[in-house]
């Protein structure tokens, strides 16, 4: 005989789920919900910028989920996933095609599927057993452990279009100073289930009772942004970004490699006229990804064309290039010049994309696309470390400028570790760039948004460089400290970001808030079991024996 620690009552037991919520919804019905959801879901990112409708997306998915089975779930959050992925990485197939596109939104929205089920396992018993708040708990750590695990697998994650990264205009992005992006994407889904359990749940609005919990979540989301501190102090250097342009869009937008090293040698030219009327001297100029494909160590003409730049700029030049080393890979690099020659400092990217800058498995997905044959033979070489150039020296206010490369900046644990190198010392983050394979599109936009949630995570201004914009500076409350670039011009800013030095909560915290999370799942998961197995010995209690019949 099992006893039971809390009573439950038979009928609201053996009840289905979706009838203890009143959610009675037919299968299209939810299909439709979880569909306008993932909608909303895009919308909420760059160019759309409707922020406000990331938490209406996430109510509307809970709805669309809420009270079934996980196989059922499972269906429901793969239709929400696409509907939320495929536009949001239309970008991607510009120059590619169709098939890649569609295959990556297949891959990220299967994690949202798989996310839906698992959050459906967790509540069905809980929401049976009468416990629907703890049910609607599994929601937001679900949102966190979802993104973690997109960010990380397969082959190191694709953290793109994370919840945290449409929100860069709105106070939620206060919360990565707290507890980085995951904390933004947590806020958001909190938001959500607030407002699902305030207007889309049973009663509504109406039902009194259902204020309480709404109110208390949304004011605890609400006290966690104003509390956190956002740092702006620090000292003012100045800087300049050069956007030297290349001859077209498209994946041969370096067909005409040494043009696009002059367009950048020319805007350094003109933007040293320009400090030197100004009456500014800047202590960087910094270049963007892909702005020497042209190995300057190789290449006499290359090396020859840099050093013009840096004699021009009177100033260390940060130049990205790409390397023909080690043999037979290349290396895509940040190289450090300083006026008077001496050794090239320089970082390598860390984290290669995979499909873009190396193929694993070619030979198996060549079968799908010959668009794999696109990138070289052995692929780019992963560097090894992060980096941290030392800057201003001989002035009042030495620095350090941390720089990352591209799609490195979606990549928690390669930010925070790129930070640490500065050590105690007065930094900035620089992102470099080349965001020329993807046309007129949101991919730039939607990149910008994240160096700007970057800043506030890190309390550090960021200097955000690409060969075709977006580009600009950052102040480290994320906001733009002038106009960002136009798309496909060339364009030189010289602005005085703040170097600061210290640490924010976030920083400190690392990656516990996801440790937390997955923990926190792991327990709903455990509890859930343990109600799933209370709930059954009730409804067989409840049955009548059939030999009463007899």
């Amino acid at each position: 005989m099992t006893t039971l620690s809390t009573p439950l009552d038979p009928a609201s037991a053996a009840a289905p789920a979706r009838t203890i919520l009143g959610q009675d919804l037919p299968l299209p019905g939810r299909y439709a919900l979880a569909l306008v959801g993932g909608l909303c879901l895009w919308l909420s990112f760059p160019d759309h910028n409707v922020a406000a409708l990331a938490p209406v997306g996430v109510a509307l998915l809970t709805a669309a989920v809420l009270g079934t089975r996980a196989r059922t779930a499972l269906g429901l959050g793969l239709v929400g996933g696409l509907a939320y992925f495929t536009p949001v990485l239309s970008w991607s197939g510009i120059f590619v095609g169709k098939l890649p596109w569609f295959a990556l939104a297949t891959l990220e929205a299967l994690y949202v599927a798989v996310m839906c089920g698992v959050i459906a396992f967790i509540q069905r018993p809980l929401l049976a057993a009468g416990r629907p708040l703890v049910a609607l708990g599994a929601v937001p750590l679900g949102w966190v452990v979802q993104e973690l695990a997109r960010g990380t697998t397969p082959f190191g994650g694709f953290p793109w279009a994370r919840l945290a990264f449409g929100q860069a205009d709105t106070p939620l992005a206060r919360l990565a100073a707290l507890a980085g992006a995951p904390g933004i994407t947590f806020g958001v889904a909190v938001l959500g289930v607030a407002l699902y359990w305030l207007i889309v749940a049973p009663g509504g609005v109406l039902n009194r009772r259902r204020w309480v919990p709404s109110l208390a979540a949304t004011g605890a989301v609400a006290l966690a942004v104003v509390a956190v501190p956002i740092p702006t102090d620090g000292s003012e250097v100045p800087v300049t970004l050069v956007q030297g342009n290349v001859p077209k869009p498209g994946l041969d937008f370096n067909a005409e490699r040494r043009q696009v090293l002059d367009n950048h040698v020319e805007g350094t030219i003109l933007a040293a006229a320009e400090n030197r009327s100004a009456g500014v001297r800047p202590d960087v100029v910094i270049w963007p990804e892909n702005a020497s494909d042209i190995d300057p160590f190789r290449n006499g003409d290359a090396a020859a064309q840099v050093q013009r730049a840096v004699e021009a700029a009177g100033a260390p030049v940060l130049v990205g290039a790409i390397l023909n080393e080690p043999e037979p890979q290349v290396s895509n690099a940040s190289l450090l010049y300083r006026p008077g020659g001496g050794p090239v400092e320089r970082y390598t990217k860390q984290h290669p994309v995979p499909f873009a800058e190396y193929i694993p498995y070619r030979d198996f997905f060549r079968h799908f696309s010959d668009k794999v044959d696109l990138v070289r033979e052995g692929g780019f070489a992963a560097g090894q470390a992060p980096a941290a150039f030392s800057l201003g020296e001989g002035t009042a206010t030495p620095w350090k400028a941390v720089p990352t490369i591209c799609f490195e900046v979606a990549y928690d644990g390669l930010m925070r570790d790129a930070l640490a190198e500065a050590g105690g010392d007065r930094s900035i983050l620089v992102v470099q760039t080349n965001n020329a394979t993807f046309g007129f599109s949101a991919e730039s936009t939607q990149q910008f948004a994240i160096s700007r949630i970057r800043a506030i995570e890190h309390g550090r201004a960021v200097a955000h460089v690409s060969t075709v914009g977006v580009s600009g500076f950052i102040a480290p409350d994320g906001s733009t400290m002038s106009a960002p670039t136009d798309l496909f011009t060339a364009a030189q800013i010289t602005d005085t970001p703040v170097a600061r030095t210290g640490t924010t909560i976030s920083d400190r915290l690392g990656s516990l808030p996801e440790i937390l999370a997955v923990i926190g799942l792991i327990v709903l998961v455990a509890w859930s079991g343990i109600t799933r197995r209370t709930v059954n010995v009730v409804q067989n209690a409840a049955l009548p024996d059939p030999k009463d019949h007899a």
